[in-house]
């Protein structure tokens, strides 16, 4: 009989110093285990009564936040399967621009039901199989839940309800200010046919000092910085836009000019200057009273825009001169040259204003309809100001996923805990092994509601079993009420869900948890050690990492 030799495994194929995990309790209950752990440490940050989380990145700027997706993508978290999730949260995050903190929640909560049945015998196959089917199923049930549609997304009042809960999550006390300030920013941006909107056209400009309450809108745009001359304030103004630098250029080849006497001179300065007036005249003839340039003012041009009542505004972003041609209705000039009349753009008032100790440069358009509007955002310290701008951004990618999908649930956990009963009355008759991952996917679903319950400082226990009471009984739209600490209609007090985001997130958490249990081998190179680390592109300009 041939004595049988010992395989070396992988070890023949990769470098001396890789890991490799292998079967279900090395790879899956591992990978299992990572995400369970990720989410532990973001659960407290769910629901509006979330705790904040204080993180310094790796340049060491401090973020003081409770959006989960700010925390997840300045931890720079490496575990593989951790990384599953959070891209799964990055793309509601992009789809949605909200319940990323959801996908991450649920998604553990299934790995960690399926280790539970891993333990009794079933094979990650088998579960991935029955989560599947319950996500199908949720997604056929949720389109019942359904209690209303945005009727009317110009009207501001109806749209500071969609928004509340989206806020509400992030700025508790502040849902009502900054609620206010989204949906009269967005209506007046919003184009007549509202499925076009663009998140874009709200910028929002930080300004420290002062308190939140003291947050406006401004129909128009808002730059942190002053004007050139003398000139601050001007209404009803013409403006012309120019992507260069408003001075005398360098000529492409060089002259040498030889003066002989004093008269040369003075003739020759004298002609320098007429033809810069020349220019500066035959832009006021246009009826041109702002001038906004891509570069430096030249002391001679400054002095005769100064001279002609004409002020000047300096831009360096030019993703911002883009934005303020779309608002003014400019079409910027390549070049200093006079621009016909049809090229310029219109703004009911210019001026420099003092806001907290920042000199800022308006661009309000107070009696038309503009494309572009403003949100000031004030506040006492930096990551205060920060912080509610990540709520005022949420609720806009609110409202632009209302005009692609107008349908709403109720919040504060009715739609997960009905969703809950349906899908284990459902699963009870499921054919084969997959009811037990079904019930268990019902079971997942829980967490949300009681994360909320538990983060309000409630008896998560006691909660559930009378919010299964009312469902039981047909109150589909009771959810908890964190603030008098019982139930309560969530459709009465105006606590709304977004369908779209809702269906994205029980989508993405399923496949995520899936994928991940179909994992059986880890397989690590050996890490490269020394040199540098590779750099990923440089920004285009400062506004070029800030687009919104």
């Amino acid at each position: 009989m041939a004595m049988s030799i010992p395989k070396s495994g992988y070890n023949r194929f990769m470098k001396e110093g890789a890991q490799h995990f292998k079967g279900t309790d090395e790879a899956v209950q591992r990978n299992i285990e990572a995400c369970v752990e990720l989410a532990s440490q973001i659960r407290s940050a769910y629901g509006p009564n979330g705790m904040n989380k204080m993180v310094i990145n790796h340049i060491e700027k401090l973020f003081v936040t409770n959006d989960a997706a700010t925390i997840l993508k300045e931890l720079d978290i490496q575990h593989p399967a951790a990384r599953i999730i959070i891209m799964a949260s990055e793309m509601q995050e992009k789809q949605v621009g909200d319940n990323t903190n959801t996908v991450v929640i649920l998604a553990a909560a299934l790995l960690e039901h399926a280790a539970q049945l891993i333990n009794l015998g079933m094979t990650p196959q088998e579960i991935a199989a029955g989560y599947e089917m319950a996500a199908e199923k949720a997604l056929e049930v949720l389109p019942t839940l359904v209690v209303s549609e945005a009727k009317d997304l110009k009207n501001i009042e109806e749209v500071r309800h969609y928004l509340r809960s989206a806020i509400t999550s992030k700025q508790y006390d502040n849902e009502e200010v900054i609620a206010d300030l989204v949906a009269k920013a967005c209506v007046q941006t919003v184009p007549s046919n509202s499925f076009n909107f663009n998140v874009d056209n709200i910028r929002i400009c930080k300004i420290l000092g002062s308190g939140v309450h003291n947050s406006t809108v401004m129909n128009g745009m808002v730059f942190k910085r002053g004007a050139e001359g003398e000139l601050k304030t001007v209404s009803d103004a013409r403006i012309a836009v120019y992507t260069c630098p408003f001075d005398l250029t360098q000529t492409e080849t060089k002259g040498t000019v030889l003066i002989e006497n004093a008269d040369e001179l003075v003739s020759f300065s004298k002609g320098e200057e007429s033809e810069v007036e020349a220019q500066v005249k035959a832009i006021a003839d246009n009826g041109v009273k702002v001038v906004v340039a891509a570069g430096k003012f030249g002391d001679l041009y400054l002095h005769f825009l100064n001279k002609y009542k004409i002020m000047a505004v300096r831009l360096t972003s030019k993703f911002d001169l883009r934005r303020l041609c779309r608002t003014i209705g400019a079409q910027a000039q390549a070049r200093i040259c006079a621009p016909p009349v049809n090229l310029l753009g219109h703004c009911d008032l210019v001026a420099v204003k003092e806001i907290g100790d920042e000199n800022v440069v308006i661009f309000d358009k107070k009696s038309e309809k503009g494309n572009v509007a403003t949100v000031i955002i004030r506040g006492s310290s930096q990551s205060r100001i920060d912080d509610v701008e990540r709520a005022v951004d949420d609720a806009v990618n609110t409202y632009k996923a209302l005009t692609k999908d107008a349908k709403l649930l109720p919040g504060a956990g009715a739609v997960e805990i009905e969703l809950s009963r349906q899908i284990e009355s459902w699963g009870e008759k499921a054919p084969g092994l997959e009811q037990y991952a079904i019930k268990k996917f019902a079971h997942a679903l829980e967490t949300l509601p009681k994360a909320i319950a538990e983060n309000a400082g409630m008896n998560a226990t006691e909660v559930l079993t009378k919010l299964y009471a009312a469902h039981v009984g047909g109150q589909k739209n009771v959810g908890i009420d964190i603030w008098k600490q019982e139930l309560m209609d969530a459709i009465e007090n105006n606590i709304y869900d977004l369908y779209a985001g809702k269906r994205s997130a029980i989508k993405l958490a399923t496949e995520a948890a899936a994928t991940i249990l179909k994992v059986d081998q880890i397989i690590m190179a050996k890490q490269a050690t020394g040199g540098p680390k590779p750099r990923g592109p440089k920004p285009q300009d400062e506004d070029d990492e800030g687009m919104a």
